[in-house]
């Protein structure tokens, strides 16, 4: 009886908080599915009619709307290789005992906590500069002709930018997983014959799955919407060579000041999100419950 009161008492309590949130996740959503069968300009605000499902037809039928996709999944795709191979090395790299390892952990790491637009612009106009970024005076140095990356190749320089943000997440993670495994194991491998090869194969690799599992579903959540590092450096071109989903409901709402177009782009652009999760989840979420 006791225990019974206590769980009606803990509901109560948390109630109020889960209402808040509820409230705050639902509204939004709604007054988006509201908009996208809405014929609203904010360049004629007052003259709004119900427009059924033209919005989604044009936004389904926009030029952009493919590459858009690709590019999404390029990006999304591109990023979790980077991390999750680069995530592995660094994170089997400081895991070794080495002079000064607390710093360069907290070095690593560093590069997560940086916001995005800053990031951005550090790579614009510090790195990939062609006239005075770093990558030009090395391509100078070495008798080449420097690279303008944001126009000759532009989505592989935003994979590039936004890898570097999220390889210390990856890395933390990993190597977080990495000191849990049993020192035991490694010894009683190490004793039967097995290499250091094989028993990365056959050892840390196997016992890594989970993590980098966990690594992949909380990446792909966040990589679908990535929009600031598009902004600050390609503005989602040349063309539409950059422009992912996300970049395209903002170019349809705030540049095209179409909020019914935009909100149409932000619903489809929640459902393929679903099936992309229910995907992810089916395909590899099976090792959250080993």
């Amino acid at each position: 009886m006791a225990t019974q009161n206590t769980k009606t008492l803990a509901r109560l309590m948390m109630a109020p908080a889960v209402i808040v949130l509820l409230v705050w996740m639902v509204v939004p959503l709604a007054m988006t599915l509201w908009y996208s069968f809405q014929n609203y300009n904010l360049l004629t605000p007052q003259n709004v009619s119900f427009a059924g499902f033209f919005n989604y037809i044009y936004f389904y039928t926009d030029p952009a709307f493919f590459q858009s996709i690709w590019n999404t999944l390029v990006l999304v795709l591109g990023v979790l290789l980077i991390t999750v191979v680069g995530g592995i090395a660094i994170a089997l790299l400081i895991d070794q005992p080495i002079f000064g390892q607390g710093i360069v952990r907290i070095l690593v790491i560093s590069p997560f906590f940086v916001m995005p637009p800053v990031a951005a612009l550090i790579w614009k106009n510090m790195i990939m500069h062609p006239g005075y970024g770093v990558l030009a005076d090395l391509a100078r140095f070495l008798g080449f002709q420097p690279i303008d990356w944001f126009a000759q190749f532009p989505l592989f320089s935003i994979i590039i930018i936004v890898a570097w943000q999220w390889l210390p997440f990856a890395t933390l993670i990993l190597l977080t997983a990495l000191q849990s495994l049993d020192s035991e194991q490694k010894e009683a491998a190490e004793m039967d014959g097995a290499n250091a090869f094989n028993r990365f194969i056959y050892l840390t690799l196997p016992h890594l799955s989970r993590a980098i599992t966990v690594v992949i579903l909380i990446q792909t959540i966040f990589l679908l919407g990535i929009y600031a590092e598009i902004l600050v450096t390609t503005n989602g071109g040349p063309g539409y060579a950059s422009t992912n989903l996300t970049f395209l409901i903002y170019r349809t709402a705030r540049l095209g000041y179409d909020v019914g177009g935009g909100a149409a782009g932000g619903i489809i652009a929640v459902v393929l999100a679903n099936f992309v999760a229910i995907f992810l989840m089916r395909a590899v979420g099976r090792n959250l419950d080993r």
